[in-house]
């Protein structure tokens, strides 16, 4: 006997909205308990490395005793991964590098647990290890984008640019807007030489517009590209146009392939006025240029930004970077990163062993 399927009824006025606030709140309460999950598990993982850390100093015991500690947990708890000999060497130099309780359970529990033993392998000073944890909070990052964020020397290269933003924009935003740029700029995931021209640069970040918003940093959003502009009926087009969702401020990105040279900051400036007086929102903070050229000197720049009252900052850009081979293979490929940004997660062995 065939059975026919169940024909559903039309959903009631105002159902879909009902459906859709219920599947929002059963994803965000799956998040929570996620969360919790993860959390409970890091603060475990602290409190059984405090141990081994304690009773290796009051007793004397050697390297020995974890293999042995290993091979007890498995056997006890069969059904639990991440006992092994490799782990809870992590969860010992876990709780040596954090040894505040009170900073694992507010900071570093909102991490995955191969997170911080990510962190533990690649950076050698508190200062690095906290700067890093917090920023992968902050921007909920997986541990490839973590990798190669820490690979790509991040920290030595945020907040360096030459900009007057202490003097053009007030504070804290001058501060965040200074933490949002960096110097220089690594574009080699282009692929291209470094002979390219500027619309050959322009069409290969639009490209990989994926990878250079993640290389841009948290808050940008992209607008586009040779964005036109009438003014007094003329064309002028910018660049590239971006969006600073924190900043709450457009920012103009102009390229230059060649070295800086103090005229380029009076074509920024003119596009900065006319983005301000045609694009943005009253409710907008001033605009934000930001000029990337091949090279620049340092003092040269400092001193063309020095009489400017509009925003603007002056960073070199990297098309090649001079890396090791073995530093090069074990950076994620494009499309690691691309593939990471649209939400895919660590493999269930990694994350647990």
């Amino acid at each position: 006997m065939n059975e026919h399927p169940v024909r559903l009824m039309e959903p009631p006025e105002g159902y879909p909205s009902w459906l859709a606030d219920l599947k929002s709140r059963i994803h965000t309460a799956q998040q929570r308990a996620s969360l919790a999950v993860n959390r409970e598990l890091v603060q475990l993982y602290w409190q059984l490395g405090q141990d081994i850390l304690a009773r290796q100093a009051a007793q004397g015991w050697g390297a020995k005793v974890i293999e042995r500690l290993s091979q007890d947990l498995r056997a006890a708890f069969p059904e639990m991964k991440g006992f092994s000999s490799r782990n809870l060497k992590y969860m010992r130099a876990v709780a040596e590098a954090w040894p505040n309780e009170e900073f694992v359970q507010q900071a570093a529990a909102q991490l995955p647990w191969f997170h911080l033993c990510t962190l533990i392998d690649k950076l050698k000073t508190p200062e690095e290890r906290d700067w890093y944890l917090r920023k992968a909070v902050e921007n909920n990052w997986s541990r490839n984008i973590l990798v190669m964020q820490i690979e790509s020397r991040l920290l030595e290269r945020s907040g360096t640019a030459a900009t007057n933003f202490a003097l053009s924009l007030p504070k804290p935003q001058s501060d965040l807007a200074r933490e949002s740029l960096k110097d220089p700029y690594r574009f080699d995931f282009l692929g291209l030489t470094e002979e390219a021209q500027e619309r050959e640069i322009e069409d290969a970040l639009v490209k990989h517009v994926t990878s250079f918003l993640l290389e841009l940093g948290a808050g940008f959003a992209f607008v586009g590209r040779q964005v036109l502009l009438d003014v007094g009926g003329e064309e002028f087009f910018l660049d590239l146009l971006f969006y600073h969702l924190k900043l709450r401020c457009y920012v103009v990105i102009e390229l230059k392939a060649g070295k800086f040279k103090p005229e380029h900051l009076g074509q920024l400036s003119f596009y900065l006025t006319a983005v301000d007086a045609q694009v943005k929102h009253p409710a907008d903070g001033p605009t934000i240029g930001l000029l990337l050229c091949k090279s620049k000197n340092q003092v040269v720049a400092e001193y063309a930004l020095r009489d400017k009252s509009q925003p603007l900052g002056v960073a070199e850009y990297q098309l090649v970077e001079s890396l090791p081979p073995e530093l090069l293979t074990s950076l994620p490929s494009i499309a690691q990163i691309e593939r990471e940004l649209a939400g895919s997660s660590l493999p269930e062995e990694e994350q647990q062993d």
